[in-house]
């Protein structure tokens, strides 16, 4: 992982994070106004439309710079293809932070939420100095689960019926990690 901080950029193997900018924003809309993606994750909204898409971008520069909220998309190093986004928000106080991801459905199963979730996990230790980083998926996305194990998470505990979307109630499972550099 190569973080470059005057780009707000990080660089893996076959990635590149970095900012979203609006012209993203069509591509953002396509990913996201997706069903199967919207049934597994908490706040994305179903139709997205590029409104949606432009108004979720607009504060990720700012949060950026304020230390609030790291929201980089995910995309290919070599020809800038989108492939998703993931998230890393600060909680300073507790010197810890929440990661989220989506990627785009044509992209699943390649590898990069776990090469992006990797990265950003190591973004939070070495360059951010948080204690620990934790995540939460609906148990009925266990891809998600797979990505946080891989990554060196361990299972922290299931929030039973804890969330309602589509008629129905969503057990939460967490996963955690304490900073291994410290």
């Amino acid at each position: 992982m190569i973080y470059r901080p005057a780009e707000k950029t990080i660089e893996t193997e076959r990635l590149l994070l970095r900012l979203f900018t609006e012209e993203d924003a069509p591509e953002v809309s396509v990913l996201c106004n997706n069903f199967a993606l919207y049934k597994s994750t908490l706040n994305l909204p179903y139709p997205y439309t590029l409104d949606c898409a432009l108004a979720w971008i607009a504060n990720h520069q700012q949060n950026f710079e304020a230390d609030k909220l790291y929201e980089f998309a995910i995309t290919n190093k070599r020809s800038g293809k989108l492939y998703g986004a993931i998230g890393l928000s600060n909680h300073q106080q507790h010197h810890k932070g929440e990661i989220a991801y989506w990627v785009g459905e044509p992209y699943w199963g390649n590898g990069y939420g776990t090469e992006a979730a990797q990265a950003i996990i190591e973004f939070a230790f070495k360059e951010k100095q948080y204690h620990r980083v934790y995540a939460q998926y609906f148990q009925s996305n266990p891809a998600s689960g797979k990505i946080m194990e891989k990554c060196g998470m361990h299972y922290e505990g299931t929030l039973k019926q804890h969330v309602y979307k589509n008629g129905a109630y969503e057990d939460i499972v967490y996963y955690g990690i304490i900073n291994p550099f410290h």
